[in-house]
C-alpha cells in the first residue's frame, strides 16, 4: 500500500481542506503517516499570509525530498496560486496546484508520473465561482467546518483574494448535510470556517444567521465555534441567536487588525474602532462570560509611534480575553506592499512584543474572573505530561490526570486552581 503525509500551514480552513483530501486518499487505500515519516507522497497545503508561513513551506519541501528523494512532493494552496513561479525553482517539487484545482489532487497523483521538472498546474482564480466543501475528521472530538471561501474585500495587506479568489459558499441544506455527517461520526464539537464567514449565502440568497439558525438544529452537536467573523458583519441578531442557542458558544473571534481609525482607513478595512467597540460591548452585554479574541497587525506602513500608541490604549480599554498579534509582513502584489512610510522591522517587533504582554495581561484577568465558577468541559485526546485537556464553553482551557474513558465526553467541572505551566485550571 501507498503511503501519504500532509504538512498544513497557516489557517484552520486550511487544516479542514486537508483532512478532507487525506481522507479522500485514505478511501483509496493510502495509509496516511506523519510528515516526519518516509512516505510515497508528500502534500504541503501552504499559506502566503506571511513570510514566515513561505518560509515554512520551503523548509517542508526540503524535508520531504530528505525523506524520501523519489517520493511525489505535491505543493498546492495559497502560496502555490501566488508565487507558483517560485516554487517551480525549488528543487524536489513534482506537482504545484492552486486552491482551484487540489481538489483534483488524488486523480491527478494516482496518474502522475515524474518528470524532471515540476508539472505546473495552477491557472487564475478571479472567475473561480465553484465552491469545493470540506471538513476535517482526524481529531476525534472536535472537527473544523468550512462554509465560505474567498474574499470580496481586498484589503491593502492582504493577498487572500489573489490566493482564493472572490467570496462564494455553498447553501444552508449541504453545510447543514455536511454538519450532520460530522454527528455520525460521533464529533461533539464543531467550528464554523471560511476566509470571510459572515459573508455566507451570496449566492444562494441566505445569510450567515440562516446558516448558524439551521446548523443549531444538528442532532448530535454539542458545540459549534464561529472562527472569525468582521465586526461589520457580527449583527446584534446573530450575537442575540447565540446568547440563545442549544448549541453556540459564547466564543468570538473578531479582527480589528488596528486600533487606529488612521491605519484602518490606509488598510481599507470596512468599519472604524468605535464600531468594533460597540459589537465587543454589546456581546459582554448579553454574554458577560464570552471570551472574545482578536486579530490586530502591527507596524503597517505610515504607522507613526502615535499611532500604535493611540491603538495600544484602544485596545486595553475593551473586555477582550486575548490578542493574536501578527508583525505586518509586506505582501508582494497588495496595495500596501508600495506604500510610503516603511515601519523598521526592529520597531515592528517591539511594537508586537508590547501587545502580546497585554494579551498575556487580558488573558491572566479572564481566567481569574473565571475563578470559582462551574463550567461544562469536553475533553480532548492528546496526552501532556501525563495529562488531558479540555476546554470550557468559553475556551478556558482545563486539565486532568490521563483517562481515556473522558476522552471526547463534556463534564462539569469547578473552576479552583490554575497551573501557570499549563496556562490551565487544573482539577
Amino acid at each position: 500500500m501507498k503511503t501519504i503525509a500532509f504538512h498544513t500551514l497557516g489557517c484552520k480552513l486550511n487544516f479542514a481542506e486537508s483532512s478532507y483530501l487525506a481522507g479522500s486518499f485514505v478511501e483509496m487505500g493510502y495509509i496516511q503517516v506523519e510528515f516526519k515519516q518516509k512516505a510515497d507522497v508528500y502534500v504541503i497545503n501552504t499559506c502566503t499570509v506571511t513570510q514566515v508561513a513561505e518560509k515554512k513551506c520551503r523548509n517542508a519541501i526540503r524535508l520531504a525530498r530528505k525523506l524520501n528523494p523519489e517520493a511525489i512532493v505535491a505543493v498546492i494552496g495559497c502560496m502555490s496560486q501566488v508565487n507558483d513561479k517560485e516554487i517551480e525553482k525549488i528543487e524536489g517539487v513534482d506537482l504545484i496546484l492552486g486552491n482551484d484545482d487540489k481538489t483534483k489532487l488524488l486523480s491527478l497523483i494516482e496518474n502522475y508520473e515524474k518528470k524532471s521538472s515540476a508539472e505546473n498546474l495552477v491557472f487564475d482564480i478571479s472567475r473561480l465561482k465553484s465552491f469545493y466543501p470540506s471538513y476535517s475528521s482526524s481529531d476525534r472530538t472536535r472537527a473544523f467546518l468550512k462554509v465560505q471561501d474567498g474574499c470580496d474585500y481586498f484589503c491593502t495587506y492582504c493577498a487572500i483574494p489573489y490566493s482564493r479568489g472572490r467570496s462564494r459558499s455553498s447553501d444552508v441544506a449541504s453545510i447543514v448535510a455536511d454538519a450532520r455527517k460530522l454527528a455520525d461520526q460521533g464529533k461533539k464539537e464543531v467550528v464554523l470556517t471560511g476566509v470571510n464567514i459572515g459573508d455566507f449565502g451570496k449566492q444562494s440568497c441566505e445569510s450567515f444567521l440562516d446558516l448558524i439558525k439551521a446548523l443549531d438544529t444538528v442532532e448530535g452537536i454539542e458545540r459549534y465555534r464561529i472562527s472569525s467573523i468582521e465586526p461589520n458583519l457580527i449583527t446584534e441578531e446573530i450575537i442575540d441567536f447565540c446568547s440563545e442557542s442549544r448549541t453556540f458558544l459564547p466564543h468570538f473571534h473578531i479582527p480589528l487588525q488596528s486600533g487606529s481609525n488612521k491605519v484602518l482607513h490606509l488598510m481599507k478595512r470596512k468599519y472604524e474602532r468605535e464600531l468594533f467597540a460597540q459589537r465587543v460591548e454589546y456581546i459582554k452585554r448579553v454574554m458577560p462570560d464570552a471570551f472574545i479574541a482578536a486579530d490586530v497587525i502591527v507596524g503597517f506602513p505610515q504607522e507613526t509611534k502615535e499611532d500604535f500608541e493611540d491603538a495600544k490604549s484602544f485596545i486595553e480599554s475593551l473586555p477582550l480575553a486575548a490578542l493574536h498579534v501578527f508583525t505586518y509582513s509586506e505582501r508582494p502584489g497588495t496595495p500596501a506592499s508600495v506604500m510610503s512610510g516603511s515601519v523598521p522591522i526592529s520597531e515592528r517587533h517591539e511594537r508586537s512584543a508590547e501587545l502580546q504582554r497585554i494579551s498575556e495581561l487580558k488573558k491572566e484577568q479572564f481566567y481569574q474572573d473565571n475563578k470559582g465558577k462551574e463550567v461544562n468541559v469536553l475533553w480532548e485526546s492528546d496526552e501532556e505530561d501525563g495529562m488531558m485537556f479540555g476546554f470550557t464553553d468559553n475556551y478556558i482551557r482545563v486539565g486532568r490526570s490521563f483517562d481515556t474513558s473522558y476522552i471526547n465526553t463534556i463534564t462539569r467541572e469547578k473552576l479552583e486552581i490554575i497551573d501557570n505551566k499549563h496556562k490551565a485550571y487544573i482539577l
